[in-house]
């Protein structure tokens, strides 16, 4: 499927211009003439346009949960489906959001599905929201599936604001540590060498060590901060590439109290997303695979990948999830009781629930942990350094009495 840009005039004699998405130029002319439309032309759009629509740039998670309430709200009220996008238009702030719906009303008026029509944004929207619209426009709940779409994205907003929430005081005393020691390094202790060489005295072990490393800061720094700038771009250009993401979740994972908060972080996520689609009606084999998409984290994905391919084999899906070895066993043993009930979703449900909560704990634990360790270390840094200058000061008062 491509995008085309459309000149026409439509049924009421006005000009008509806008984008649709076909195969080819043909269908989408035939699909215009028979929507009544005389048209003028219709062409490609180019790399340019597509560049600098809005499937270029996610929809934010708060608006779209807004968006999927309302249009839940207006389904069941009877509202047609294009009448209440411009409503929703009309009153949102949100320009991506907007444009979007644009987008979406044109592809409707010339008798694309809802579904369809969002398919063509699948860059601006969460992995499984297409996947779960088609299903529910497939069994007609389209009102009650897009309720949980947005209950689902408000809780995993609420779920990213907690995690944020908990590390953002950590992170200012780290900041804050980190400006402590810049300051002593930069400002306070080179003012002391100068006055310790005014005595020409012998200094102490740790002043000297001290002083070495200021003389190697204040040097050096041009080529350290060379060596950080490179060192961060070439960070961020490794984790734009497959095994480079995957080696970052691997580490985190394998980290103590860290490994823990991301592995709970990753199975709410999976069995929330899961949970959603298989409540909307989505195939499990699909519904695996955007979930394990969904869960951000390359090491989850790859396992859960291979996983729906035993599954397809005939493996159920408990047996495969629990041959990861990447779920504790009562996840797994929950989804086998769900399998054998005929109630996945609900235990998945259960499962998301319970690890939520355990999240919030695990969060808790970690940012208890991080904030002594770097009161410590500032305690460290800062105590080494006023042992070196109260010891350099004394040895210095006691060479000049002593002369």
């Amino acid at each position: 499927m491509a995008t085309f840009k459309y000149v026409a005039v439509g049924p009421d004699g006005k000009r008509a211009t806008g984008a649709l998405t076909g195969s080819s130029v043909e269908g989408v002319t035939e699909s215009l003439t028979r929507q009544g439309y005389e048209v003028r032309s219709v062409t490609a759009a180019g790399r340019d346009l597509l560049r600098f629509e809005l499937t270029a740039e996610k929809v934010d998670l708060v608006e779209l949960s807004n968006f999927s309430r309302q249009m839940a709200a207006f389904i069941k009220a009877g509202v047609p489906i294009l009448d209440a996008l411009e409503i929703i238009r009309s009153e949102t702030k949100d320009k991506k959001l907007a444009r979007l719906l644009v987008d979406v009303m044109d592809a409707l008026r010339f008798g694309e599905s809802f579904a369809g029509a969002m398919a063509t944004h699948t860059k601006a929207l969460p992995p499984f929201y297409v996947s779960v619209l088609r299903s529910a426009e497939a069994t007609g709940e389209l009102d009650v599936v897009m309720a949980q779409l947005g209950r689902y994205i408000e809780r995993d907003v609420e779920g990213r604001r907690t995690v944020r929430s908990a590390l953002t005081y950590p992170s200012l005393v780290m900041v804050l540590a980190i400006a402590v020691i810049l300051v002593l390094v930069v400002f306070v202790l080179p003012r002391f060498k100068l006055f310790f060489e005014s005595f020409n005295a012998e200094l102490p072990l740790p002043t000297r060590i001290l002083l070495g490393f200021t003389d190697f800061v204040t040097v050096w720094y041009p080529v350290i901060l060379g060596a950080l700038v490179v060192l961060v771009v070439a960070v961020i250009a490794a984790l734009r590439t497959e095994r480079g993401r995957i080696l970052r979740d691997r580490f985190l994972l394998a980290m103590p109290v860290l490994g823990d908060v991301v592995r709970y972080m990753v199975i709410e996520r999976f069995c929330r997303i899961l949970t959603s689609m298989i409540k909307a009606g989505v195939p499990i084999p699909e519904a695996l695979d955007l979930a394990g998409s969904g869960a951000n984290n390359l090491v989850y994905e790859r396992s859960l990948g291979k996983a729906g391919v035993e599954m397809l084999e005939g493996g159920g899906i408990s047996g495969p999830i629990a041959r990861t070895r990447l779920f504790p066993g009562a996840v797994t043993q929950m989804m086998r009781v769900g399998e054998e009930t005929g109630t996945l979703d609900d235990q998945l449900d259960n499962v998301s629930e319970f690890y939520e909560k355990e999240l919030q704990h695990k969060l808790k634990r970690l940012t208890s942990l991080f904030e002594p360790a770097i009161v410590i270390v500032v305690g460290v840094v800062v105590g080494f350094v006023a042992v070196a200058l109260l010891s350099a000061i004394y040895g210095v008062y006691n060479q000049v009495e002593v002369q």
